[in-house]
């Protein structure tokens, strides 16, 4: 058994985490009708908070609060939303530092790894949407006539926006969600998870500083209850969502009852295409460490590393090399790359899977596999070879720190093996021939492909971003992203 020490100082916590509580219509709430949860450091186990947490009434409250508001922000002209963001989005750059160090404290990511981008990925999120905010256009319909109707559409907000946020990565799920709605003229009600609300407070204080409305932004921690609530409820006219596809099915049932629009960027299993021909010392530390960043927790992170049989044997050596040389540790230490799962089911969950994949034979172990002797959360960053595709280990969203690598003789196995998912979010092709590219990229089933990528090749503010099957709909990024928040009106215009 492995041992991870941990040396945290829990006076940290109090000095880094914003003060738990519920932000509705620019007050601070504490006293609320959910009950408390004991959010616990995933490092060490320790109760470090006690979170209020929202049920029905505090919704309620929520949504009339941020309908208030939309009279004022859906009226007001885009060139003054422009201006609030673009304050909004500095005032996040200039506390990039007290976003990574929320991250480690509130679920586990490591301060000098993902934590160090969170903040900068937020700010570029923001500044990207705040640029829309007054470029936002209609478009007529139809060519000139005396004889026909003028015709155009006029785009308009939706109203108000449910935004029910990933643990994950709270900080990058709310810059990928709430810019955009707040740009086309929406206010939200975010929901965060029960275990990670401190990034979304910090992001509602900064909003009030910089001057955006009170009611635009509402903060509504809760569990299960308070995002049913926040789906069902008439004053919600749109609800995205990030997470898995079971929670996925629920809210669909849910806002179907009033056929209420949803957007979903949910789980993944991608896969990595690895070909002989790549250069090996470059590509193979990023495709081992990228898999186990975030601790493996991350939808779109390449899980199924699919390597091209010359050059199979000599991948698995050397993947085996890079991970093995991947600290483990506390997530406070800069030179820690792998910190500890989100909470303690997390990490029985992710070890069982281990343990089911070595009894039944789903692949090799070639590293890891070790349970972790620790107070936190840990689980041994762990590599399998010669997966079976079939397997669980390989079709499967593990959310953990774990490598499948299955060997493949042809594109069309590679293809083949790629798309044999429910899941479709991200798939990543390395390689150095580019009629090799432009030939795969249209057969993979994917919602994006990553071709060579460099490191954080998926938050790219100006690229749509999401998924294709088990792996949801609706886009975050881009122009695409904004128009989820958008609603076309037609107009026609008789001539008298």
């Amino acid at each position: 058994m492995v041992t991870v020490d941990v040396k945290l100082h829990q006076d940290r916590a109090e000095h880094d985490l914003p003060q738990p509580r519920l932000v509705i219509g620019g007050k601070d709430i504490t006293d609320t009708s959910g009950g408390l949860y004991e959010h616990r450091n995933p490092a060490t186990g320790l109760v470090q908070a006690h979170i209020p947490l929202a049920g029905a009434a505090e919704v309620d409250r929520a949504v009339a609060a941020a309908r208030q508001a939309f009279e004022v922000w859906g009226t007001m002209r885009p060139t003054e939303r422009r201006r609030l963001l673009t304050r909004f989005a500095q005032l996040l750059r200039d506390h990039i530092a007290d976003f990574a160090a929320i991250c480690p404290l509130e679920n586990g990511v490591c301060i000098g790894g993902w934590a160090s981008s969170v903040g900068p990925h937020v700010a570029e999120w923001t500044e990207y949407y705040a640029g829309w905010a007054d470029k936002i256009e209609g478009m007529v319909g139809a060519a000139y006539s005396p004889h026909e109707n003028v015709e155009y559409t006029i785009a308009e907000p939706y109203g108000v926006i449910g935004h029910i946020i990933t643990w994950n990565s709270p900080a990058l799920s709310l810059a990928m969600k709430v810019p955009p709605s707040l740009a086309a003229g929406n206010t939200v009600v975010i929901k965060p998870a029960e275990s990670t609300p401190f990034s979304a407070l910090l992001f509602a204080d900064l909003a009030r500083e910089a001057g955006i409305p009170d009611g635009v932004i509402n903060v509504v921690t809760g569990l299960g209850d308070a995002g049913a609530a926040l789906v069902t409820h008439p004053g919600v006219d749109k609800i995205s969502f990030t997470g898995g596809p079971a929670t996925a099915r629920r809210i669909m049932a849910d806002a179907a009852l009033s056929l209420k629009p949803v957007v979903f960027e949910l789980g993944g299993k991608s896969a990595n295409l690895l070909f002989a021909d790549t250069d090996l010392d470059t590509v193979v530390p990023y495709c081992a460490a990228f898999a186990m960043s975030n601790s493996g927790q991350g939808c779109a992170l390449p899980t199924r590393l699919l390597v091209e049989r010359p050059v199979y044997d000599e991948v698995v050596a050397r993947v085996t090399g890079v991970v093995a040389h991947l600290p483990v540790g506390d997530p406070l230490d800069p030179t820690t790359y792998i910190g500890p799962l989100i909470s303690e089911a997390a990490r029985d969950r992710v070890q069982g899977v281990i343990d089911k994949a070595v009894e039944e034979g789903a692949g090799r172990l070639v590293f890891g596999g070790e349970r972790i002797d620790s107070d936190g959360y840990f689980v041994s960053p762990t590599v399998f070879a010669d997966v079976d595709n079939r397997s669980d280990l390989a079709r499967q969203e593990i959310f953990g720190p774990v490598l499948a690598i299955t060997p493949f003789d042809t594109e069309d196995e590679a293809v083949a093996l790629a798309n044999d998912s429910e899941y479709g979010l991200s798939a990543y092709i390395q390689t150095r021939d580019i009629a090799r590219v432009n030939r795969l990229v249209p057969r993979l089933k994917a919602g994006t492909v990553y071709v060579n990528p460099g490191p954080n090749p998926i938050t790219s503010p100006a690229t749509p971003f999401g998924g294709v099957g088990l792996s949801g709909f609706g886009r975050e990024g881009g122009k695409a992203g904004l128009e989820e928040f958008i609603n076309v009106k037609g107009v026609g215009i008789g001539r008298v």
